[in-house]
């Protein structure tokens, strides 16, 4: 842990990742700044929507049970 000294509180070590992206984040304009906040948005979102989906799916898995398994349809089981 380190402390901040311009908000005096306590915060994780970063990696060697990490402040490689800093790095290269500070070398960047403003206008480049607003289109890596976008696209870090995009990423967070990306990951809700997959979440959300997969949340979608297992819960239908259970409602469509019982349309799924029967005997008529046996035969598609195994393709």
């Amino acid at each position: 842990m380190v402390t901040d000294p311009r908000k005096g509180n306590t915060m994780p070590m970063l990696s060697e990742k990490e402040q490689q992206i800093l790095g290269k984040i500070r070398q960047c304009s403003s206008s480049q700044l607003a289109e890596i906040e976008d696209f870090i948005d995009f990423l967070h979102q990306r990951s809700q929507d997959r979440a959300l989906v997969t949340a979608a799916a297992q819960g239908a898995e259970a409602a469509f049970a019982q349309v799924w398994d029967n005997l008529e349809d046996a035969a598609y089981d195994d393709l």
